[in-house]
């Protein structure tokens, strides 16, 4: 008999706010999301001086995840952890600024810092070495949010025992508009880890 998945939190990054589980956790009125990000990190009680290095994207994943990690006691050493991402605009905002700085042939200077980032999963990368994870990750690109494909690739993870739990959802940054929304899933939980509920939250707002 195959075990059923909750959703246990999930967390909502738009419009210069953040929510968990529904309930706004924090928000700030800012002319863009690089002063959004900075204040909202700070609001962490983060000391991780990595962050201001990262991109826009792994900025908006890493924030949503802890959001919904402070609330986990993780482990200093492992946590069994998979990430399941998507998006429809890949790594898009950082490929622009590394386009930029190579096509004036006259101010060629590529920037190995901004090169680093022209790929969607790096941002999972910054959220694996932040929390010591060493489970599956993937990072799935579809032209809208597709919960049916994220419901059956987390539930496998789990029910092969790839992972303990599964951080799954959508991380999408495009030219400073922005969106996050990431779930939490694992055997304990309220919510029913199904495409309906799924869905349902991701339009909850």
């Amino acid at each position: 008999m195959k075990k059923e998945y909750k959703i246990k939190s999930y967390c909502h990054i738009k419009n210069q706010s953040v929510w968990v589980n529904g309930d706004l956790a924090y928000t700030l009125e800012a002319e863009d999301f690089s002063g959004f990000a900075k204040s909202t990190y700070k609001s962490l009680g983060l000391k991780y001086p990595k962050f201001f290095k990262m991109d826009n994207l792994s900025k908006l994943a890493f924030l949503a995840s802890e959001f919904i990690f402070k609330e986990e006691v993780l482990d200093e050493l492992e946590n069994n952890i998979a990430l399941v991402f998507s998006n429809n605009a890949s790594s898009l905002d950082t490929d622009r600024k590394h386009q930029d700085s190579i096509q004036n042939t006259e101010e060629y200077f590529p920037s190995p810092a901004v090169f680093v980032y022209t790929l969607p999963n790096i941002c999972m990368g910054e959220i694996s070495i932040k929390h010591k994870l060493y489970s599956e990750n993937s990072f799935f690109i579809f032209a809208r949010f597709n919960a049916e494909h994220l419901q059956l690739y987390a539930n496998g993870l789990l029910q092969n025992g790839k992972a303990e739990k599964v951080l799954s959802g959508w991380i999408n940054f495009d030219d400073n508009n922005y969106e996050a929304f990431l779930y939490l899933v694992e055997e304990e939980g309220e919510i029913k880890h199904n495409t309906e509920e799924i869905i349902r939250l991701y339009h909850i707002l």
